[in-house]
Parts: C-alpha cells; structure tokens; sequence
C-alpha cells in the first residue's frame, strides 16, 4: 500500500464518520435513527509503572488500550510498553520456531529466544515446553482483559523459572446482564479480522465466550498466516465467600515461512499450531485470608512443516507434541495490622515427544516423551509502616525453593523496600531468577548429536536482578518515574562444538544494565500523551541479542468533535543484534545485526450509537509503518511497509 491509497483511506473514513454523524442528527422522525450520546474521555496511554507492596515493578496495559492500538497479537499490543522488544517474520501468524517469534524485556530472553520470559493466562504457564519458548500465535489478546508485564525476576509473583513475565488476565461479565461485541476489519494483503465476544450475568453465574478468526496472505511469497481462537469461561459463586470458574481455550494457526529476501527458494516450510487449555479454579475470600486452587492443563501439537535444509539438500518435518499440567496454590494472610503474609506451591509438569520425518532414502527420527517435574513452594511478606500522616514504609522479603526432578535444586529470594505517599513512590528491590534447561537439551542431544547424556550435566541458569528508581505525580496532569536495573546471569549454557559431539556447557555470563524512563502528561479530559526510553548503559557481551543500547516509544489519544478519535505511537530503536540460527545452512553466523528503525502507527475512530436499538459501536482506519520504514527485527527477513485496516466495532 502506498502513501496515495493511505491518504485516500483516511479521506474515506473520515467521510463515512460525518455521514453517519449527519444522518444521525437529521434523523427522519423515527426513533430508531436518532444518535445516542457518546460520552467517552481519552484513555490513557499506558496505564503506568506500577509498584508492587513487594517491591517488583509492573506494566499494565488494558483492553481500552489494546484496541487503541488495533493490536491483533499479544506484542502489538505491548509495542508501548518501555523496556519491551519483539522479534517476528510477518504481520500476521509469524511466530514460528527458533528466531521467529519471541518477547525480550530489558534484554531478558535473549539467550534461546523468549526461553527466558515465560508467559501466563491468569498466573498460568503456557508455553511449548519441549522447546522452552512460547508460541506468540497460540497468546490471542481477544479473551484479555488485561495484560502484565514484570519486568526482572519476581519469584513471588511467578516460578517456572521466569527472568520476567507476562500474564495475560482473561474477560469475566462481572455486572448483571449481557453483552456482545462484533468486530469486522479489511486490510492490506488481503488481511481479514472478525471477531465475536459475548458475556453475561444471570444472578450467581457468570459466562462470557469468544471467537475470533484472522488471516492474511503476507506480504511476501510463501508469508501468509492464519490464527483461529475459541475461548470460553463459565463462574459461579458458591456462596459469599466461595466461587468456583471453569476456564477453557483452542487455538489453531499456521504461519508460511518465506525464507530470507535474497533466497526465496529457501522457504523454511510452514508452522502449525494447535494449542488448547484448560483452567479449573477455586477460590475464597474471607476477613483475613483469600486465595486460590488451581488445576490446569495446556498441551497441543507444534509443527514445523517441509523443512529445507540447503546444506544437505532435502526436506524433513518435526512434529512436537507437549503437554503442561499441574497444580498452584496461592494464600493471602492478613497477620496483623498493616501486615501482609503469602503463602503458595507450585507444581508442574512439563511433558512432550518429538518426531522428524525425513524425505527419502533418510531415516525418520524420534524423541521419545520426556517429563521434567518442578515443585517449587514460596513464602513472603510486608508490612506498612506509618512514616507521617502522608508516607508509608514497605519493607518486604520472601523465598521461593525449586525441586527439580532432573537438575540441582534452587533457591530463590526476593527482597525490596517502598517509601510511598499520594503523589510518590522510592523503590528498590532485588530478585533471583532461575531458568533450568529445558527437555530440548535432551531432544536436541539424541535427535541430533548421537544421543550423548552430557545435558544431565548442566546447572539452572541464574540472574541476579537489582532495581531502584522513583515515580512521582507532579500534578494530576503529569507523572513520571525513572527506575535504574541491573542484572548480572550466570552459567548460561551455550552450544559447544569442539571436544567431542555437539552439546551444552554452563560457560557463559551475562551483564545488562540501564536506565528506563516514561512520562505521561494529560492536559485535557480528551487528550493523553506517553514518551518512554531505555537506555542499555553496559551490556556484556557486546553482541548479546535483542538489546538494543537505546530505544523509545511515545503516543497520543485525542478526542475531537465529541464522536472522533485518533490514536497514534511511534517506536525508535537502536540497531541490535539479533539470533540467525537458520542462516548456519548458508555459512553464515548464528549472531547477526540488523538496522535501527522508526515505527509511526495510527487509528482514527468515530463513535456512534441508537438509542432504541441498545447498538453502539465504532467505525475504524488503521494503518502501520505510516512512514514506509524498510525495517527487519530478523535478518533478511523484511518487515511489510505501509499497511492499512478498515473496520467496524459493534456493542449491544
């Protein structure tokens, strides 16, 4: 798509709106046609760095927001988010294997992509356990009510040897009655979104349901994609204290990999994914202690089909069927006045099998199923300390043990320290994160590397992770907060190729430290801005992946003529290095560096509803990369350039 097509797009919907505004306020006498009144602020940019009592800092971003956004995957949706970085193929349905996909924050989850950043639904793991890293496809932003993201290690907040995390809260209908939404879009490359929600609430019982269905040729040969999620959630309140959930999702996709620009004859095949879960919750609050049961399991099967390895000259599939389940337990203890005490458990298991079918006269090979068991229980507390009239004191610790059924236990301490009023909040804090190997090193060493044991031999990865920083409301206009991090890790385990057969040693370390800043300023009701930076003072080694020294994000929200909106956010950053596994079959490294880049994206919206139809909704332009930017966040893998979307947003 063009500048011209983009311009003409803008000058369209901008048209549509005042139509159905004109009409509205015309009207021909009947009811059914007159416009209901939209009242609506602008919602914020980002909802904010939030301190937790336990000192741990935290990204909120709602689902006003996602739609600000028009993100239609879980990193569009965080592209505001400081400190963030992504990596992906295409537009839509990207997220294959290896390199192909993944969410790095402040330079954590670098090490095999994403392995180091585990991703949650409601403080659940879903990932491909085989290989360690989640799957971005089968993380659909339509049943999310909100999104966190923890940066740095917080063992309190989330095990599973987590560097940091997102936790992705689903919708519940938490008011009497129902609720429906519909959305339909169009966009560049034949790119088509449809998506259905419904909730409600009938007395004790609650329900809501989604739907949604998102394709896309690609913007390249052989780069198309496609993503289908069902999700559903039924609760009922047992009695004023007890409430029981049943929660259950599928998501199928497939994602064509188009191979580097400047060899399209090696596509790298097509990924498939089908993913399903299951939550079943229980919890309590009473005068003094809440908290949780959950039983849970997340399984499917990841496909990376025909394969071509140029370097042998023949095409294979690998199949990968995985499953996670388990047991958490959570209790919030209320001591003592201003006192806080947590208590939980952790049990999972991480399960999968691996298959290669081979094209002839090679022979298929297998990995049986191998199940890695971590039991992990916790303990922490806080307790507020009246300063003065205005400040409080939290000084907070806790501990968390991993019993691992292959490696060397761990232990994992947490500790901080809040000084708080109104207007600001002084922090420090300081977290281990834990990362054990996971069932790939075994897939890898006996599909591969003539089935030698020496991954037994391996010890947890480990990352110290320190920060401080301040947040402070200037007025109720302006807040902004600074916070310096650093975190040091250890016994990284890198392939070695010398010495025997290929395998994994703990020989490698690792530094990053920096300074992230945000500021949010909101003049009026109806006008929002956000700026946000990160700067990667000290990285070690130089050429570690995904760590760009500088990036920075900003947006805006503006609401004008009562029933228009414009969002708009841009994203800079540095050149970095990047993971390039795949170009070792051209004789090339498995580290490369890509270019710096400059991202503008935009929505304009017009509100509109009828009163006696109970219908409201929105009418939509969106576009991306509004200045044409040729960008990659994987080498030879370009990025599309300016792309639009049309659409509608239906509530009733």
């Amino acid at each position: 798509m063009n500048r011209g097509v983009g311009i003409m797009l803008i000058v369209a919907i901008l048209s549509i709106c005042w139509q159905v505004v004109s009409l509205a306020a015309e009207g021909d006498g009947r009811e059914p046609f007159r416009m209901e009144e939209v009242v609506v602020t602008a919602s914020p940019i980002i909802e904010g760095n939030r301190v937790s009592d336990y000192g741990g800092q935290v990204s909120i971003v709602t689902r006003e927001q996602v739609a600000d956004l028009n993100a239609q995957d879980l990193p569009s949706a965080l592209r505001r988010v400081p400190g963030v970085g992504i990596s992906r193929h295409n537009a839509i349905g990207s997220f294959g294997g290896a390199e192909g996909g993944s969410i790095t924050i402040r330079g954590m989850g670098s090490s095999r992509p994403g392995a180091e950043i585990q991703t949650f639904v409601d403080g659940i793991p879903k990932f491909v356990s085989v290989w360690s890293h989640p799957l971005m496809d089968t993380l659909s932003v339509d049943p999310v009510e909100s999104i966190e993201v923890y940066k740095g290690a917080q063992p309190l907040q989330f095990g599973n040897a987590a560097f940091g995390a997102v936790n992705m809260v689903t919708k519940r209908q938490r008011e009497e009655g129902f609720a429906t939404r519909l959305q339909g879009a169009y966009g560049s490359y034949d790119t088509l979104v449809e998506v259905l929600e419904h909730g409600g609430r009938v007395m004790e019982t609650d329900y809501y349901v989604v739907q949604s269905f998102r394709s896309s040729g690609g913007h390249r040969d052989h780069a198309g994609g496609q993503l289908q999620e069902a999700f559903a959630r039924v609760g009922h309140r047992l009695t004023e204290n007890w409430y029981v959930s049943l929660t259950a999702n599928r998501t199928d996709n497939y994602a064509d990999d188009p191979g580097p620009r400047d060899r399209p004859q090696a596509a790298q095949g097509t990924y498939k994914t089908e993913d399903n879960m299951t939550v079943a919750t229980l919890s309590h609050d009473f005068p003094g202690i809440k908290g949780d049961l959950k039983a849970y399991w997340n399984g499917g099967k990841a496909s990376w089909i025909d394969q071509y390895d140029l370097a042998k000259f023949f095409h294979y599939d690998t199949i990968t069927d995985y499953d996670n389940y388990g047991l958490h337990t959570r209790e919030n203890f209320v001591p003592w006045d201003g006192g806080s005490l947590l208590a939980g458990l952790d049990l999972d298991f991480f399960s999968g099998k691996v298959e290669i079918d081979r094209e002839a006269p090679r022979q298929d090979a297998s990995f049986p199923r191998e199940t890695f068991r971590i039991l992990s229980p916790y303990v922490g507390f806080f307790h507020k300390i009246p300063v003065d009239e205005k400040w409080n004191l939290i000084p907070s610790a806790g501990l968390r043990y991993y019993n691992h059924s292959d490696f060397d236990s761990q232990w994992a301490p947490q500790a901080g320290i809040v000084l708080k009023n109104p207007d600001t909040d002084i922090h420090a804090s300081y977290g281990r994160g834990v990362s054990y190997p996971g069932i790939f090193a075994a897939a890898q060493s006996r599909l591969f590397w003539g089935g030698n044991d020496r991954w037994k031999d391996l010890d947890a990865e480990t990352v110290e992770h320190f920060e401080a920083g301040v947040s402070h409301s200037f007025s109720p206009k302006l807040r902004a907060d600074i916070t310096f991090f650093r975190d040091k890790g250890r016994n990284r385990f890198i392939l070695v190729t010398v010495s025997g057969p290929p395998h994994y040693e703990n020989i490698a370390e690792f530094r990053v430290q920096g300074v992230e800043t945000a500021v949010t300023y909101t003049p009026a009701r109806d006008f929002s801005t956000f700026v946000g930076a990160t700067w990667m003072a000290d990285r070690s080694p130089d050429n570690l992946p995904y760590v760009p020294e500088w990036s920075a994000s900003a947006g805006m929200n503006w609401r004008f003529l009562g029933k228009f909106r414009l969002c708009l956010d841009a994203l800079w950053q540095d050149s970095q290095y990047v993971a390039n596994t795949r170009s070792v079959d051209y004789g090339g490294s498995t580290i490369a560096e890509v270019g710096g880049l400059f991202l503008l994206n935009g929505k304009i919206a017009c509100d509109f509803g009828f009163r006696s139809a109970g219908l409201s909704g929105e009418i939509f332009l969106a576009g991306e990369n509004l200045t044409d930017e040729d960008y990659a966040y994987k080498k030879d893998y370009p990025m599309p350039g300016i792309t639009g979307m049309v659409g509608v947003n239906l509530k009733f």
